[in-house]
């Protein structure tokens, strides 16, 4: 818990490159479903308005006026998120600003979620961009008032945003931008995900290059590379990170079972070995699902409030639905369902066949399918 006192800069536990701020009921409640939909900022709210989840979804809660805490998050943060009126915001910062070239962007958004308007370092400080990306991952209007503002190529550290699209690391963020802003070599391999990334009314510029595979795009020999894929890269692509970034789509699906009162340690070890053992990227999953019998169960609730994945149940009626290779009668007598984690993670996934149709560890069952997004329309 942050204590903010007159004349003393707060020290935050920054984990993202951006900051959201909210101090009114709504504006929390709105913001932490932004968590889910924008995942590449750090939360911040008044302590009055704590859920009790906090600690575990690494939500900050702070005492005092927020006005004590901007400076703090002006000093850590590429960009500041505010669920505030412009008014008050307008007038926190006024103290604060420097000059364009070091300040941080700044966006404010109406307690409701209808608007996202880009107030502090439009261009510079990237405010006009991710007002765009923000609205578009939180389904509200952009407000950009800067008359010349024109968004030309792929916004490299946004790139995806709006889906739920994670970087794996920022080391090359950079230098990659600046490919492609400065219109070199770059290449495009996208594996999985979402397929409507490109969001201009105009074609994209003659430097981005799609590949269909990674081999495609080492043969290439690109000046830098966008890589969209839920897999751990083998060793001989590793090439194309020497100026690189991998994106992680949300796109694994983990159907669970487990026996009742089993812990969150031992579900995420089980979790942990089996992505690792299928080489897929823990940052890519999307949900958990399972049978609504365990919709109390609290290693699971407790996961995947962890980390911010979507929990979904399943009546045994809809995952009888589902086709089964290997349908369990046993299954069928205690829970009235033919299987739990397989049609679970099919029926999220809306897809025909699993990466993984099912491995059972101690008191864990855990099976993995792929986001059809095809079928999504996507």
């Amino acid at each position: 818990m942050i204590e903010l006192r007159e004349g003393e800069i707060p020290v935050v536990d920054k984990r993202k490159p951006y900051a959201l701020v909210a101090i009114t009921k709504h504006g929390v409640v709105n913001a932490r479903s932004y968590m889910e939909k924008f995942p590449y900022a750090d939360l911040y709210y008044m302590k009055k308005f704590a859920k009790g989840d906090e600690e575990t979804r690494h939500i900050q809660l702070f005492d005092g006026t927020v006005r004590l805490l901007l400076p703090a998050l002006f000093q850590q943060y590429k960009g500041v998120i505010c669920v505030i009126s412009l008014g008050a915001v307008v007038r926190m910062i006024a103290p604060i600003m420097v000059d364009k070239m070091t300040d941080p962007a700044v966006l404010v958004v109406d307690d409701l979620g209808q608007y996202v308007i880009s107030v502090l370092s439009g261009h510079i400080g990237g405010a006009n961009e991710l007002t765009y990306e923000f609205a578009n991952a939180i389904g509200a209007t952009p407000v950009v008032t800067t008359a010349s503002d024109v968004q030309k190529t792929i916004p490299v550290d946004l790139f995806g945003a709006k889906f739920g699209w994670m970087w794996d690391s920022q080391e090359k963020l950079l230098p990659v931008s600046a490919s492609v802003v400065n219109e070199e070599h770059v290449a495009i391999v996208q594996e999985t995900g979402e397929k409507n990334w490109w969001m201009h009314d105009r074609a994209m510029p003659d430097n981005l290059n799609i590949y269909p595979s990674t081999t495609a795009a080492i043969q290439a020999k690109p000046q830098a590379t966008l890589l969209i894929t839920d897999r751990i890269i083998e060793a001989h692509e590793e090439v194309l990170l020497d100026n690189g970034v991998i994106y992680r789509p949300k796109s694994i699906v983990l159907g669970i079972g487990c026996n009742r009162g089993t812990t969150v340690e031992e579900i995420e070890q089980v979790v942990d070995e089996t992505l690792a053992e299928l080489r897929l990227s823990k940052k890519s999953v999307k949900a958990v699902a399972t049978i609504d019998l365990k919709k109390d169960e609290v290693g699971l609730l407790d996961l995947t409030a962890k980390h911010n994945w979507s929990f979904v149940t399943y009546t045994p009626e809809q995952l009888n639905e589902m086709p089964l290779l290997n349908p369990s009668e046993t299954v069928f007598k205690y829970t009235g369902a033919y299987g739990v984690s397989e049609p679970a993670a099919l029926r999220y996934a809306n897809a025909t066949e699993w990466v993984l149709e099912k491995k059972k560890s101690g008191n864990v069952t855990v099976s993995i399918a792929r986001v059809n997004f095809e079928e999504c329309g996507q």
